[in-house]
């Protein structure tokens, strides 16, 4: 039989009591926990720290480079020809004035015999000429001669005159020529490259020779150009031997070339060396050190280092609370396992360096220092 309609109400009633009772037990059971009791206190979380110590941030560098002469010329013919002759190799030491090489010198030889018998025949002209020319003064003197006359002798003298000086500058260029066939060392030094050979035809100001001059020394190295931005400009280097570190030499900066070597992005630096050892020759190799702008900061691992925004920054416990923060720091450079801050920190700070992930502004740590602070 079906439930009537005062059936169906009747238990309409009896489902809303019950919906009553429930949410008067919830509002019961949400009124009791919403009571002045403090909520319970988080335990404090274990993390490792150090203790910030102030550092030199100075980077030491460390190059190899070579030894090399102050000044290096390259030594070549002022005029061409065939090299007949060849006195001296690489590694041969020289003395102002020493033959190196020399042209055949027939072209030359001719040239200079041609101009010596221009200069004759031009001192019999003047000759003849003068002595014509100091006849008509005479004349002219006693009125025996014309005006015109006299001019005429007057002015071939005057060309004859000339004739002999281009004839006599003509010839000392001949000689010159003549001594140009012969390669003369201009200065002592050592012989470090040839680049021509006995029975080779050469033209003129084609290089023959590179000495290296006896005297000062230089250490050429290729510093790489990040370097270069944060040197001093009174970098001093320590350059010693490769082989012998025992010898060695202190040096500073001479010249910074201006350009970078596209092949390596290294710009090549010379290091002026003083009291330069006597072992330390000519292309020996070298290491030079040097430490580049001093400046105080601090060393800590790179596990420390976490980020906020799109700054770099460690996290930093108060001393007393033991509550950490969030700290910006400001990066020097990265190095092998740390990285070196020159800003941000304050001597003795406790920096955390592991368990970072765990923490957030206010959170208090137990500390635990890292072995070894």
């Amino acid at each position: 039989m079906e439930p009537n309609d005062t059936t169906r109400s009747g238990n309409l009633c009896r489902l809303g009591l019950l919906g009553l009772f429930a949410v008067a037990g919830a509002a019961s059971i949400l009124g009791g926990c919403n009571n002045n009791e403090p909520p319970p206190k988080r335990e404090a979380v274990r993390v490792k720290v150090i203790a910030a110590r102030s550092t030199d941030l100075a980077q030491l560098m460390s190059l190899t480079g070579e030894i090399r002469a102050r000044f290096q010329n390259d030594l070549s013919f002022r005029v061409g020809g065939k090299i007949v002759e060849r006195n001296v190799d690489v590694g041969a030491h020289v003395q102002p004035g020493a033959l190196l090489a020399r042209l055949e010198p027939n072209e030359q030889e001719a040239n200079l015999k041609s101009a010596k018998a221009a200069v004759e025949a031009a001192e019999a002209q003047l000759k003849q000429v003068s002595a014509a020319f100091e006849r008509q003064k005479s004349l002219m003197t006693s009125g025996y001669t014309t005006r015109r006359e006299f001019d005429q002798a007057q002015e071939a003298y005057r060309t004859a005159q000339a004739s002999l000086d281009t004839t006599k500058a003509q010839a000392t260029q001949a000689e010159d020529q003549l001594a140009y066939t012969e390669l003369m060392a201009d200065a002592p030094g050592l012989i470090t490259a040839r680049f021509a050979e006995t029975g080779q035809v050469v033209q003129g100001a084609q290089q023959i020779f590179t000495i290296a001059r006896d005297g000062a020394r230089d250490a050429i190295f290729d510093v790489d150009e990040a370097l270069l931005t944060c040197a001093p400009d009174d970098l001093t280097f320590r350059v010693v031997l490769a082989s012998n570190p025992g010898i060695g030499a202190v040096g500073s900066v001479r010249e910074v070339a201006p350009t970078v070597n596209t092949n390596n992005g290294t710009i090549r630096v010379k290091i002026e060396l003083k009291n330069v050892p006597a072992e330390m020759t000519l292309g020996m190799p070298v290491i030079g050190s040097g430490r580049v702008k001093p400046g105080g900061g601090f060393a800590v691992p790179w596990t420390a280092l976490v980020k906020t925004g799109n700054k770099p920054a460690v996290w930093v416990a108060d001393p007393r609370s033991k509550a950490v923060s969030l700290r910006p720091v400001e990066v020097a450079r990265y190095e092998a396992g740390r990285v070196l801050l020159k800003g941000g920190l304050k001597t003795d700070e406790l920096v955390v360096t592991a368990g970072s992930q765990t923490l957030w502004p206010g959170r208090v740590i137990e500390p635990v220092e890292e072995a070894g602070q």
